[in-house]
């Protein structure tokens, strides 16, 4: 079979939405975003036919071209996502020969939901999914902006009990943490992997950004930032954790005024309690017992990660279940299994076909 792609089996609108809330963000990042719809099989045979609509957002950096991306021998996103509302598998080379996980297989199609892929990406890394004085208004984005000019170019089920929400990590957070902002509007979602339990995933990184922070830029993340866009991004081994501390204490902890305040001491690790507070503020496992009718209403909740998660987001997924289960939410969809952060991108059809199954009307 071809390494490339073919023909979907549906169909894949590429757009362009002009935002307004995101114009003169404080990062002066465009307000222009990309946005790309997928329609499933049939949707332009049955033109009284409507459907539930899924929202995938990117983890942290991403972009929405990076949609396309390719792994040696695995199908992108999009071609999964094909995959699953055609029950076609994805193109695959027939050499060498590979295992699958058994996850990958599609058995048969899944029921027919729109995917709405969204861009929330921030020169940052990220926006978290959140409004924040530090990067921009990103949930009403994705909430005033995307879902109303979704909900007016196609047929969907405009009602909260037909619309879901799915990511993968900085998107699994996402994922997470917009339906307890907004219940009217979400009624399912899936977390691979999703940010959860601040102190299991983002603290133990203080020590090595302050420990970068000291030894290469006197402490200082504004000469990180001039060195770091004046050459090849991630050539540092300690780039990422910067980008990733930066982005998140933007997104969790910055003042009105944008300035973005940090939950430790940059130059020995130390927490700064009031501001750390701000952060666990946004924990998913920490939120949902303050939101427990948001909970209560959703119908569908899956959660995964993997049981070698760099980031041991594997803890964070179990103590978000337990929140779940104590607010008194549904049962979820709950796995952790065999995998580490990243390569796991063929996780993306399970979790749709649980949303689309339970998201009809």
């Amino acid at each position: 079979m071809e390494p490339w792609s073919r023909p979907l089996a549906g169909r894949l609108d590429e757009a362009v939405v002009e935002s307004v809330v995101l114009r003169d963000n404080p990062l002066g990042d465009p307000a222009g975003r990309p946005i790309w719809v997928y329609l499933p099989p049939g949707y332009v045979d049955q033109p009284a036919r409507r459907y539930p609509a899924i929202y995938l957002i990117q983890g942290m950096t991403g972009q929405l071209d990076m949609w396309r991306n390719r792994s040696a021998f695995r199908p992108n996103v999009v071609e999964l996502v094909d995959a699953c509302f055609s029950g076609r598998p994805p193109a695959r080379p027939a050499w060498p020969p590979r295992p699958v996980p058994e996850e990958a297989a599609i058995p048969e199609p899944a029921p027919p939901a729109i995917v709405v892929f969204v861009d929330c990406w921030t020169s940052v890394g990220g926006s978290q999914f959140l409004d924040s004085p530090g990067t921009g208004r990103y949930h009403t984005y994705l909430c005033e902006e995307i879902v109303p000019w979704v909900d007016a170019r196609y047929r969907t089920l405009p009602e909260a009990a037909h619309r879901g929400i799915a990511g993968k990590s900085s998107g699994g957070y996402g994922a997470m943490v917009t339906p307890l902002l907004r219940p009217d509007l979400w009624g399912g979602l899936a977390t691979h992997a999703g940010d959860a339990l601040f102190e299991c995933c983002y603290q133990p990184e203080f020590r090595e950004a302050a420990r970068a922070l000291r030894h290469h830029y006197d402490g200082s993340f504004e000469r990180f930032w001039e060195e770091f866009r004046a050459r090849p991004a991630m050539t540092r081994p300690w780039d990422s954790v910067l980008v990733n501390e930066y982005a998140m204490a933007a997104c969790y902890s910055a003042d009105t005024d944008g300035t973005v305040r940090f939950p430790f001491d940059l130059r020995t690790g130390q927490l700064v309690p009031e501001v750390w507070e701000r952060w666990l503020d946004w924990d998913p496992v920490r939120m949902v017992p303050r939101r427990p009718d948001a909970v209560r209403s959703l119908r569908a909740i899956y959660v995964d990660a993997g049981t070698r998660d760099e980031y041991f987001l594997d803890l964070g997924a179990e103590a978000y279940r337990r929140a779940l289960s104590e607010a008194g939410a549904p049962e979820p969809f709950f796995e952790l299994f065999e995998a580490g952060h990243g390569g796991i991108e063929y996780r993306y059809p399970i979790g749709l076909r649980y949303l689309a199954e339970r998201l009809q009307p």
